[in-house]
């Protein structure tokens, strides 16, 4: 069973964007390493069913590149089970390229809902978490918590506009209430004060809690404390929905962590580490329960309802039909804690309690 694992060279989701200054606002660690840490398991359980496990690294320079190396990994290598570490339009592009080869591909790091809705692909899995579900964890904390009044400070970029578009999604199903959406620059132009100063920003206005779209992070940083009412913050600022914390030390998850310490020091795991470690686990479980490395046989029991995930998070995974995302728990984490894991408690759901965030089938926009 040889695995594929894509990204682009030059991926403006890993720029240094705090090279002027010398501090680094995100973690800019590819999570390639997360797939190495369940590749290690999946070669013990391969050696016990007779099955080797490898997997194939391609860096591409371009989305033409991206389709000629999965194509001849297709065709000469029997790769069909590829991670993919792209963009959105690089993903959306690969996957409709492709869609004739038999090749499937996991978004591990992509949380836009476009490719859960009108973009879906019928050969990509989402085990990165959707904005949608990392928004709706988020408000279904603050809803729990009383703090029902939100402030919102949305930055320039594209990325900030479709998280606070999640958010005001959120906030209508959980019964939210978004009080205004103030947009910020980054700038130190002073004719620009009122978008850049964070009590003028926060002032003139009654609210319970703000909440801060920041992609950059260089602006939200400053936000906790500086508020013009004493209010928490949260979004990609202060309490922060997430799918996966180094803090989280549950349910097994200090001893994956460590086991990715040793083999990526002095990183420390992140989501798109998490969600590639999944999808190693995934294809793993498939060839495990069906004794095949057939891709017809591993792909149909990826989409079945005997695949069971351990998500280190406490429920167990498993794909939904609708759009392909993988249901599993949402962590709501400070930079050194875990306040709180969703679904929180008191959502209850027909089926499945996990599906109560993101997108659920009655409202999917994804037409496969």
């Amino acid at each position: 069973m040889k695995l594929g694992y894509v990204e682009l060279a030059d991926d403006s989701r890993y720029a240094d964007r705090g090279a002027h200054s010398g501090i680094v606002f995100t973690d800019l660690g590819r999570p390639y390493q997360g797939s190495q840490v369940a590749l290690e398991d999946a070669r013990a359980i391969g050696r016990v069913i007779g099955v080797e496990f490898s997997m194939e690294k391609s860096t591409a320079a371009s989305g033409d590149e991206l389709v000629q190396q999965i194509s001849d990994r297709v065709t000469s290598g029997g790769v069909h089970f590829v991670l993919a570490d792209l963009p959105a339009a690089a993903l959306k592009d690969l996957a409709r390229r492709l869609a004739d080869r038999p090749v499937m591909f996991f978004n591990i790091s992509a949380s836009d809902d476009s490719l859960r809705a009108a973009d879906c692909a019928n050969n990509v899995l989402h085990t990165y978490p959707s904005e949608a579900m990392l928004s709706d964890a988020l408000i279904q904390y603050l809803v729990a918590k009383g703090w029902l009044q939100i402030l919102v400070l949305r930055g320039p970029a594209p990325e900030d506009a479709a998280t606070v578009a999640a958010l005001q999604r959120s906030a209508r199903k959980f019964g939210a209430n978004i009080v205004e959406t103030r947009p910020f620059l980054l700038t130190n132009d002073p004719r620009n004060r009122e978008q850049t100063n964070i009590v003028l920003m926060t002032g003139g206005v009654r609210y319970d809690v703000v909440y801060v779209a920041d992609s950059s992070g260089e602006f939200g940083r400053y936000v906790p404390y500086e508020t013009s009412l004493p209010r928490p913050v949260v979004g990609t600022a202060g309490l922060a929905p997430t799918a996966w914390s180094w803090s989280w030390d549950r349910d097994a998850a200090v001893q994956l962590q460590h086991r990715y310490e040793k083999v990526s020091p002095p990183r420390r795991m992140n989501g798109a580490d998490w969600a590639a470690w999944e999808a190693v686990k995934a294809v793993t479980q498939a060839v495990m329960r069906t004794r095949s490395t057939d891709f017809d046989a591993v792909r149909t029991f990826l989409f079945s309802d005997k695949l069971t995930l351990d998500t280190v998070k406490g429920n167990p995974g498993s794909f939904r039909a609708w759009d392909h995302q993988l249901r599993a728990p949402v962590l709501l984490s400070t930079a050194d804690a875990v306040i709180e894991r969703a679904p929180l408690p008191q959502y209850l759901h027909q089926t499945n309690v996990l599906d109560t965030l993101g997108i659920d089938a009655p409202e999917t926009a994804c037409r496969f």
